[in-house]
C-alpha cells in the first residue's frame, strides 16, 4: 500500500548567457530549437508556444519506468517572461504539479535568466532534490544550444 504525502520546495535557479534576450527566449520559443537542449531523446516532443498551449515530453528514468510532463503556458511576455504549469507523471501516475517562471533580463551584451519553481511532490515519486538537479542540467545545455554559457 501507497503511504501518501505531500512534500512542497520553491527553488531558484540563475544562469548569465552570452546571447542576447531575443535568442534566449527564442531558443524557449521554437519547437526544433527547445527539442534539442531540453527532449533531445523524445521523438514525440510537442510544442505549442502561446498563452495557453501545451507542451509533452517523454522519456525513462535510469531503471526504464516511463515518465511524461505535460505543460501548459499560462504568460508569455516576448524576451522577458515565461510563466507554466507542469504535471509530471511517473509509471502513469502524478507524481509532480509545478509553477514555473523563466525571466529573461538584459545583461550587458548578454543575458541573465532566472528560472523559479514552486513544486507539490506526491507519494515520495520525485523528490527537490531530483528535479533541482534536473533543472540546471537542462538549463546548461540550453547554454550549449546558445553556444555561450
Amino acid at each position: 500500500m501507497i503511504e501518501h504525502s505531500v512534500k512542497h520546495s520553491t527553488f531558484t535557479l540563475e544562469r548569465t548567457y552570452s546571447a542576447s534576450p531575443a535568442q534566449v527566449f527564442g531558443a524557449w520559443a521554437d519547437r526544433d530549437t527547445k527539442a534539442k537542449w531540453f527532449a533531445a531523446q523524445d521523438t514525440d516532443y510537442t510544442l505549442d508556444f502561446r498563452v495557453g498551449g501545451t507542451e509533452a515530453v517523454h522519456g525513462h528514468t535510469d531503471d526504464g519506468a516511463e515518465i511524461a510532463a505535460e505543460s501548459v503556458y499560462h504568460d508569455i511576455l516576448t524576451d522577458q517572461r515565461i510563466v507554466y504549469t507542469t504535471l509530471l507523471y511517473g509509471r502513469g501516475v502524478l507524481a509532480t504539479v509545478s509553477v514555473t517562471t523563466v525571466e529573461i533580463v538584459p545583461d550587458g551584451t548578454g543575458t541573465h535568466l532566472v528560472l523559479t519553481e514552486q513544486d507539490t511532490f506526491l507519494d515520495n515519486r520525485e523528490q527537490p532534490e531530483w528535479r533541482h538537479q534536473g533543472t540546471g542540467d537542462w538549463l546548461d545545455a540550453l547554454g550549449r544550444e546558445l553556444g555561450h554559457s
